[in-house]
């Protein structure tokens, strides 16, 4: 990496190395790619894209002038397999690529990138959960059911692929969005410029793969422990002004959700899992490219069972009532059959156009997502006291359009709109129940008889956004983006706000670059997890809520500030610091309520959100190790809607005090290395490793969410031989074999309890697990 501000061409323009990130047009396709979880802080170049202080790791010096990466988009390389033709057919790509990404800037945010390369290098590598690679970033916590939690907020996280913003589903457990299907992502949080709306804690948008960048396919084999079996295929090529790629894969495993309990194995956890991206794209000229991206996923998984439970319902006197007499014994806890299906398909399409000083993007996109649930019909009525069939689907329809205008050389004006219209139906099938009277102390007699209850709704919604900024350049060291955006919802709730948001983003120095931001943010509550349940259906029965207080989920409004610096210290070492406060109004949480893995919003009055992040990191030759931890508290006060999930004591004392929100974490920490033997020859070895600090999410104790479940720390390992022309056969190119161990010191850990504000069962993390793979390239 080279230890200094120096020029290098970039197209027609010029390119600013600061630190170690390099706004080129090299190439991260191939075999060189640049860093892996780089945090930059952006300002802007002469041609209205971005550059960036950079903090890389992972960072691949085997071709020093190929890590210089265009840390926007991939880079201009003609792969070695192409001919001249196709190898001008990937640079046009490379100069469109690097376009789209400067529609969407960063300026003034924190971004964390992973490219290629860095994927790989994780345990895992493509086969890993796409949650385990977002973990190597500073201030994301792990949550169960594959949830992360970014600076403290629940799950307002926004993906977008190659750009384009994806509404949100209903998937709660698997991994929609895979690893495999990224060529590489990055992860923008803190206060963001006005392009970025809706969900805002962070950004992760996902450059897929695609016959310029993959070329070639690759077939692979990876499984082990708990009957993990996971086969993939992939292929991509190019053909005149046509590039393609297409990838698919089959999940077979025994821990499809956390287990309930600490032991090795988990009870009752199959999961089946298909999952398709295909990806083509029309480049007419230099200045107009058109694609389309299309995906599938499909998913089914056993609910884990939790052996030794009790059997009660609506109150603890019901295991001495007539109907416990006539039940009891016919149930046992291990031997549940509660499943779950979740199915979302999606496609994109794009036109990008460059005219004149004017670029843009145009997308028109469509997502439809479902989940099923399928009770115990005998257990979840004997252990809950409402046995519940539910199905969930929502389907998104909308069009997103960002417009770069070069309007002077110290001006670049940004502008664009998202637009979605929405379908969400619900219906459940409920057996219960029904309440007789009371007896002498006013506990509840139920009948042995049950009930069925069958409650229904749907509902058409609007969500929009407009937004317009521009970035000004005073000086030369000096950037300032300021910008407007004015959003809308009409679903269960209708609101509108107009959020101003400011960066300054300063380098004072060789190497330092200073920002502060303020931005205001509006989220709409999630149209999908916003309940329409007839209350009153379900009175005087089993499964009769506590309260019928039932007040529509609001949409959050924020004030949030962010302010950090980061440094080059020494060649090839980085280290940067933030810190961030959001004051919130209505702040959205989720939890889950019930039997049915389908998660359910709230609001809190106020809330409050603070924190700050470290991170640093080294590289040298084939050596690179990085490190961050994060600090973190987030809190609420006063839950004003969907009142009936909640019990009323813990209502009347949250009403009156403040509570840590139950996915509140205050210390989080990553880490990881990775070392390349024999790097310059056909067979290099790579061994890497990452590490995971939590200490822990909340519990309840004397009050809601008062406690925390016990602090942790994993280790996992992995070791890679790779092989050019293994077996000298002409159309086989990279063999790769690879280990992996998941938990290497087999660590115990806890991430939820059952207890703390709507959180519905115990979760164990994962333990030790070994896993092999063999992949071919051809």
């Amino acid at each position: 990496m080279p230890p200094s501000p120096r020029i290098l061409p970039l197209l027609s323009s010029s390119c600013l190395l600061i630190g170690t990130t390099c706004l080129s047009a090299l190439p991260t396709g191939g075999t060189a790619h640049a860093a892996a979880v780089a945090t930059t802080t952006t300002t802007t170049t002469t041609n209205g894209g971005t550059k960036e202080d950079a903090r890389s790791t992972f960072a691949d010096s085997t071709q020093p002038t190929a890590t210089q990466q265009n840390t926007h988009a991939p880079t201009r390389q003609t792969v070695t397999d192409y001919t001249d033709a196709q190898g001008e057919h990937v640079t046009v790509n490379a100069h469109l690529d690097q376009v789209r990404s400067a529609l969407q800037p960063a300026t003034g945010a924190s971004t964390y990138r992973f490219s290629r390369k860095d994927i790989e290098a994780i345990p895992g590598g493509d086969n890993a959960p796409m949650n385990t690679v977002l973990l190597q970033a500073p201030g994301v916590a792990q949550d169960s059911y594959g949830q992360i939690h970014i600076r403290g907020d629940h799950n307002e996280v926004q993906f977008r692929l190659d750009g384009v913003q994806l509404p949100e589903g209903l998937s709660v457990f698997g991994q929609t969005l895979m690893t495999r299907f990224a060529h590489s992502m990055s992860m923008t949080t803190g206060a963001l410029p006005s392009e970025y709306g809706f969900l805002q804690a962070g950004v992760i948008d996902i450059t897929t793969k695609n016959g310029s960048t993959d070329p070639g396919g690759e077939v692979s084999v990876y499984g082990g422990a708990r009957d993990y079996f996971f086969p993939s295929l992939q292929y991509g090529g190019a053909h005149g002004k046509w590039d393609y790629f297409v990838t698919a894969d089959f999940v077979h495993d025994r821990v499809g959700i956390e287990n309930t309990t600490p032991k090795f194995n988990a009870l009752h956890d199959l999961t089946n899992q298909y999952h398709f991206l295909g990806h083509v794209r029309y480049t007419a000229d230099e200045n107009t490219r058109i694609s389309f991206t299309a995906g599938v996923s499909n998913a089914y998984y056993q609910l884990p069972n939790n052996p030794g439970q009790q059997r009660q319902f609506a109150n603890p006197d019901f295991l001495s009532s007539d109907l416990s007499h006539q039940v009891y014994g016919s149930v046992n806890s291990a031997d549940l059959n509660e499943r779950q299906k979740e199915i979302t398909d999606f496609a994109i399409l794009s036109l990008q156009k460059e005219i004149g000083s004017f670029s843009l993007q145009s997308s028109v996109f469509s997502r439809y997502s479902s989940l099923g649930y399928s009770p115990d019909a005998l257990g979840d009525l004997v252990y809950n006291g409402i046995a519940q069939r539910a199905q969930r689907s929502v389907m998104s329809t909308g069009s997103q359009t960002d417009v770069t205008w070069h309007a002077a050389p110290r001006h670049t004006v940004r502008f664009g709109y998202q637009a979605y219209v929405e379908r969400t139906v619900s219906q459940t099938d409920s057996t219960v129940y029904p309440q007789t009277g009371t007896d002498s102390d006013g506990n509840a007699i139920f009948s042995g008889v049950t009930e069925n209850i069958h409650d229904g709704n749907g509902r058409t919604g609007w969500l929009y956004g407009l937004y317009a900024q521009d970035e000004w350049r005073p000086v030369r060291n000096l950037t300032i983006n300021y910008g407007l955006r004015f959003d809308g919802v009409d679903e269960y709730t209708h609101s509108k706000q107009v959020s101003p948001r400011l960066n300054i983003v300063w380098q004072p120095w060789r190497g330092g670059t200073l920002h502060a931001g303020y931005s205001r943010y509006f989220t709409p509550p999630p149209f999908e997890l916003v309940g329409g349940t007839s209350l009153n259906k379900f009175a005087n029965t089993s499964a009769a809520p506590g309260t019928l207080q039932d007040t529509t989920v609001k949409s959050e409004r924020d004030h949030y500030f962010d302010a950090g610096f980061s440094q080059v210290l020494l060649p090839g070492w980085h280290a940067s610091f933030d810190a961030y406060v959001k004051l919130a109004r209505n702040m959205i949480d989720e939890g889950q309520f019930g039997s049915p893995i389908i998660l359910s919003a709230f609001n809190y009055r106020r809330g409050q959100v603070n924190g700050y992040e470290f991170a640093t990191d080294y590289s040298h030759g084939p050596f690179s190790v990085y490190g961050n931890f994060a600090w973190s508290r987030a809190i609420g006060k006063d839950i004003n809607s969907a009142q009936w999930n909640f019990d009323p004591s813990d209502l009347a004392y949250i009403r009156q005090h403040w509570i840590h929100l139950d996915h509140d974490q205050r210390w989080t920490a990553s880490a990881g290395g990775s070392y390349s033997a024999f790097y310059k020859t056909g067979h290099p070895l790579r061994l890497s490793a990452t590490m995971v600090y939590g200490n822990g999410l909340r519990a309840d104790g004397a009050t809601p969410n008062g406690a925390k479940v016990p602090q942790y720390v994993t280790f996992n390992l992995s070791l890679v031989q790779s092989f050019q022309d293994l077996f000298q056969v002409g159309f086989l190119k990279r063999t790769q074999l690879r280990l992996d161990v998941i938990n290497l010191f087999d660590r115990r850990y806890e991430l939820r309890d059952g207890s703390g504000i709507g959180v519905g069962a115990p979760q164990y993390g994962l333990r030790r697990t070994i896993l092999t793979g063999l992949s071919q390239r051809f």
